[in-house]
C-alpha cells in the first residue's frame, strides 16, 4: 500500500493553492470542519480498506493496493 501525490502536477498544484486559501480545509468542499481537514477524514478511512484503490475527493492522493 503506499498513498502519492497525483502524478498530474497541474492538480496538484491547484489544489495545494485552495489549500492555502482556506486554511488546510479541502478546497472542494464548502464546509469547513474537522472531517475536512487535508488529509480529509473520508480518504483517511478509505486507506484503511485494504480493497481501496483511487483518488481522495479532490484528487490531491492516490492510495495503490
Amino acid at each position: 500500500m503506499a498513498v502519492k501525490l497525483n502524478p498530474d502536477g497541474e492538480v496538484v498544484k491547484v489544489i495545494k493553492e485552495g489549500l492555502k486559501r482556506t486554511g488546510g480545509y479541502c478546497p472542494c468542499r464548502t464546509a469547513r470542519t474537522d472531517e475536512y481537514k487535508c488529509m480529509c477524514k473520508e480518504f483517511r478511512e478509505q486507506i484503511k480498506d485494504p480493497d481501496f484503490e483511487g483518488f481522495c475527493h479532490c484528487m490531491l492522493y492516490y492510495k495503490s493496493k
